[in-house]
């Protein structure tokens, strides 16, 4: 399978692939990503072992709209290379029709019909100019420009309508809305100040490699710190994930460990002993962090369930009046086509759900804006899109960190390794975002909890210049979009 590259109707000559992945089934990717290459204004997919159809997603630059990661449909294999400037506007068009029948979108008499009919045209016009590469480039390019605006207009037209409808029937709660607190900053008096003029739900890491250093010592100084603040406010407190399985985010005793049962009674202790010292103040323990990407162990499918069954038991046992909340993280999979150890994320929840494991709520991350498998910039449609495929699981959904850079300065959030939405970004591209991503995920009936990544810059965080305050602890842009919007979800003006 090939793809010609078209840079303003001529072959490039010239491209960097940037978070490439190829996918089957269920946008599942294949292994044989990492045999994707780029020479003489062709990507080559030669290596890849299975025969079934098969789509491209990587990081694509669009005049007018950023650097955003798009893919084609899955398509057949064959000799005669497909134009990728063409591929890649036919599947956008093809998402922007299915998520028009999904949400019942079908006026054709506003602004945005008048844009759906142009985009048509241009697209018959794309297709009618197939056998010429060049001209047929330059009409996608044009067509992929303006569905990608339009497809974000119809993603925010449908999520204002049921954002508006929910705030009418008064369906949030005062917690609706958190952030992620740094405990070593909470002494600070101006970063304590935004905690509670701003949030009415926190979510505090809790760090085992730290807590755990020496197997069987427990270090709770830091903890018991912040809970001493924030337990007595009449606040929603999540805490966790208790277990992540992240080399750095392990015990280094433990990260060595071969024997299963070793680490699985390590985690059951660990979780219990959390859990039992905080249960009076904690309403949500996020048991499990990420496990269907991070898996220093490289556990078995089996083992996977085993641990994930072990953390929710210890935490019910220690504490059965709490919500017990298990994580995925990265939701599009890209990780999975670099690491054989990992488990697609609807994929590990399916076999959870198919286990009977006991547990309340699911969470998802999604931070964008850094050159990492998953962190690419995407769209709003594809956002929504994505989040609608949780609807059907019995849990509700808990969106447990998002967020982008106010940056693209910082190692590894450059514009053409990471994205860029619109613009570079800055302050008031970073609000805008944070803005439009609010109403999607609230507009989802089944999305319980909205919670931002980091309250304030710093080195620790997975983003830099990813807080809502800067380091010294003034103010963005995003801070006050953030008020705005607890304003009106409080109906308070």
């Amino acid at each position: 399978m090939k793809f010609q590259v078209f840079r303003k109707g001529e072959i490039a000559k010239d491209f960097i692939l940037t978070g490439v992945t190829l996918f089957g089934m269920d946008r599942i990717p294949f292994r044989s990503t990492k045999f994707v290459t780029f020479q003489d204004g062709i990507i080559d997919c030669k290596e890849r072992s299975a025969s079934e159809p098969a789509g491209l997603s990587l990081l694509w630059p669009v005049e007018g709209f950023g650097s955003i990661s798009l893919c084609t449909t899955r398509l057949p294999e064959r000799e005669q290379p497909y134009i990728l400037n063409v591929e890649l506007a036919r599947a956008k068009l093809m998402e922007i029709t299915f998520k028009r029948e999904d949400w019942s979108i079908f006026d054709q008499k506003s602004y945005l019909g008048e844009q759906a009919e142009e985009i048509q045209w241009l697209f018959i016009q794309m297709l009618e100019n197939i056998n010429e590469p060049g001209k047929a480039s330059v009409l996608a390019d044009g067509c992929l420009v303006k569905a990608l605006k339009y497809s974000e207009q119809l993603a925010l037209k449908y999520s204002e309508v049921i954002f508006e409808t929910r705030l009418k029937s008064r369906s949030f709660a005062r917690s609706s809305l958190g952030c992620i607190v740094d405990p070593k900053k909470l002494e600070n008096k101006n970063y304590l100040k935004a905690v509670f003029e701003l949030f009415a739900h926190i979510s505090i890491p809790v760090e085992w490699s730290k807590i755990e250093a020496v197997k069987g010592e427990y270090d709770f100084t830091e903890l018991d710190k912040c809970i001493e603040i924030l337990g007595k406010k009449r606040m929603l407190i999540c805490a966790g994930p208790l277990l992540c399985f992240e080399e750095k985010s392990l015990p280094e005793w433990l990260r060595g460990q071969t024997d299963f049962e070793i680490i699985r009674e390590a985690s059951y202790e660990f979780v219990s002993k959390v859990v039992t010292r905080y249960a009076k103040y904690v309403h949500i323990w996020l048991v499990l962090g990420g496990l269907n990407a991070y898996n220093h162990f490289a556990f078995t499918f089996e083992k996977v369930l085993e641990i994930t069954r072990t953390a929710c038991l210890a935490a019910r046992e220690a504490d059965n009046r709490s919500l017990k909340m298990i994580e995925i993280v990265c939701p599009w999979g890209e990780y999975y086509a670099h690491n054989q150890d990992t488990i697609p994320p609807l994929v590990y929840i399916d076999m959870v759900t198919q286990a009977g494991i006991n547990y309340d709520a699911l969470g998802v991350q999604m931070v964008f804006g850094k050159n990492v498998p998953g962190m690419q910039v995407r769209d709003m449609m594809q956002i929504s899109a994505m989040l609608d495929r949780f609807a059907p699981i019995p849990k509700p959904l808990h969106i447990t960190s998002f967020g982008v850079p106010d940056t693209n300065d910082a190692e590894g959030q450059g514009q053409q390794q990471a994205g860029m939405w619109y613009k570079p970004w800055d302050q008031a591209q970073q609000a805008k975002w944070i803005e439009e991503f609010c109403k999607i995920a609230f507009s989802k009936t089944f999305v319980n909890t909205v919670t931002y990544s980091a309250l304030a810059d710093g080195n620790e965080n997975v983003l830099a210049g990813g807080g809502l305050l800067t380091d010294k602890f003034q103010p963005k842009k995003a801070f006050m979009t953030m008020v705005k919007l607890q304003r009106k979800i409080l109906q308070k003006g």
